[in-house]
């Protein structure tokens, strides 16, 4: 069997994964700041990091997997004083919020989802030990690390201290020893909430929060630290050298992941730019899965363009809406699968055809290959394809032998996209429903009419009147629809 090899961004190559405890995988990412609604980089990068998760305990790994919340942040204040509420309510507001987004897009909760306001004894304690060891010191009831006390500061973004110093700008605090050190702890302002400490009342900096909870929840030295390419400087930078020097240890994270950027045309997210889309503005738009696809169809790693388009003052996600078509053939396989399945004997196990126990294999290589999830993708496409092409050629193989590849197949595409990839987990029936409603909504199609020419279908078929049956299939593709004859009955679809 091979063995799981993983791109550590410290090292900058792939290595070969070994975690603390042989069988177990712990694992951290950084959660939302939850001052507002969640917006599609958000989802992105829970999506990948839920996608490894999930490959990891396909894999056979036990996984314990914790996200944070970070609900203690000057954003919080800022809206929370604006919109006069209290900061803790407003960030539990919309990390409820945040939470029923990700469910949308196939985003398990984490084992444990610790908040900064319920780990402020850590944090102070933590605090406390990277003093006495003589890497921060304590002004004016702040507290700043010293990146000059850690040589190895700039290992994780590949900068060095001297490099920093020459690129720093005037700083506007005036009392640190270097302008590179960051705090750890900050004094109250007026009004601002806060906690009693040894230096006054204040409350914690932005990056000792997860060093706290990754201490409390994983232990001194974990397996797999993730997140964003934008957070390895300063804050994961920041986040192993405090967590190093409080304990004087050369380890933290044993492997440090980071998901690739998503920009739209070319450009990077930004307000300014007017290219921030809200999850639940993806999710009516195109269903909640198209993007959970959408996004695993690419390497984690690897930057994507996402391609948005305007047309008659209505916003079209292209990119995921051929996702969405790609999930329709993928359930409408499923669902052929299934209908043909119920019926007949139990072929009991013997011969099958190649491409009936080739998707496995593939997969099992592919994930343990830094969790080459697109490769997965195109294999389980592959399978789609074979098992299509046996229900509509039932002399292509032994009727033995078909139905035993087709039991084969049905098998392994729910087992690889549920476990592996978190897509696929509706029932086919439901999920082309839902999706039949939601295109014939946006595009405005009369479904009680094509319902009503559906029945009359099926009576002139009944009544063996087979050229008002084909009339009526001419009536509703002008409708915009198409006539599905399956061994269940018949259905419609939108005509795409």
């Amino acid at each position: 069997m091979s063995k799981l090899r993983i791109y550590d961004s410290l090292r900058r190559k792939k290595v070969l994964f070994e975690p603390v405890e042989a069988g177990k995988v712990s694992m951290y990412l950084c959660g939302p700041t939850p001052y507002d609604s969640a917006h599609i980089g958000h989802a992105y990068s829970a999506i990948l990091f839920d996608m490894i998760r999930r490959s990891l305990s396909w894999l056979g790994h036990d996984v314990r997997f914790v996200r944070n919340i970070t609900d203690v942040e000057d954003k919080i204040f800022a809206r929370a004083a604006r919109d006069g509420e209290q900061p803790l309510d407003l960030a539990a507001r919309y990390t409820d919020e945040y939470n029923r987004d990700m469910a949308r897009f196939g985003v398990a909760m984490p084992d444990v989802e610790p908040r900064v306001s319920t780990h402020i004894d850590d944090i102070i304690a933590l605090v406390e030990q990277i003093i006495e060891r003589g890497a921060a010191y304590d002004v004016d009831g702040d507290v700043y690390f010293s990146v000059e006390s850690f040589p190895e500061y700039g290992k994780l973004s590949g900068q060095s201290i001297e490099d920093l110093r020459a690129g720093a700008r005037v700083e506007v605090d005036q009392r640190k020893r270097a302008p590179g050190d960051f705090a750890l702890w900050k004094a109250a302002k007026p009004g601002e909430l806060s906690w009693d400490s040894p230096w006054g009342k204040g409350r914690p900096g932005w990056h000792i929060e997860c060093s706290a909870m990754t201490i409390r929840h994983l232990g001194e030295t974990f397996d797999i630290h993730g997140g964003g390419k934008d957070l390895i400087f300063p804050h994961h930078e920041n986040e192993m050298a405090q967590s190093q020097a409080a304990r004087g240890t050369d380890t933290f994270a044993r492997y440090w992941m980071h998901n690739g950027f998503l920009n739209f045309s070319g450009e990077k997210m930004s307000k300014s730019l007017g290219n921030v889309f809200g999850c639940k503005q993806i999710a009516d738009a195109v269903g909640g899965e198209a993007l959970r696809f959408f996004c695993i169809s690419h390497h984690y790693r690897s930057p994507v363009n996402f391609e948005v388009e305007e047309e008659h003052g209505v916003i079209h996600f292209r990119d995921l809406e051929e996702a969405d078509r790609r999930l329709d053939y993928f359930y409408t396989t499923l669902r052929r699968l299934d209908d043909f399945l119920a019926t007949g004997a139990d072929p009991g196990k013997g011969e099958v055809i190649a491409a009936a126990d080739q998707l496995i294999p593939i997969t099992r290589d592919a994930l343990h290959d830094d969790f080459n999830s697109p490769v997965v993708v195109a294999a389980l496409g592959d399978a789609a394809r074979a098992a299509n092409k046996l229900l509509d050629e039932p002399k292509s193989a032994p009727k033995k032998v078909r139905r035993r590849s087709l039991a084969r197949l049905a098998d392994q595409i729910r087992d690889v996209a549920n476990g592996a990839l978190g897509i696929l987990t509706s029932e086919p029936i439901a999920f082309l429903a839902q999706r039949r409603s939601r295109l014939a909504r946006a595009r405005g199609l009369d479904i009680d009419r094509i319902e009503t020419l559906v029945a009359e279908r099926s009576a002139a078929r009944k009544a063996r009147d087979y050229g008002r049956a084909d009339e009526i299939r001419g009536l509703i593709h002008e409708l915009g629809a198409e006539v599905l004859d399956t061994p269940g009955g018949t259905d419609w679809t939108i005509r795409d």
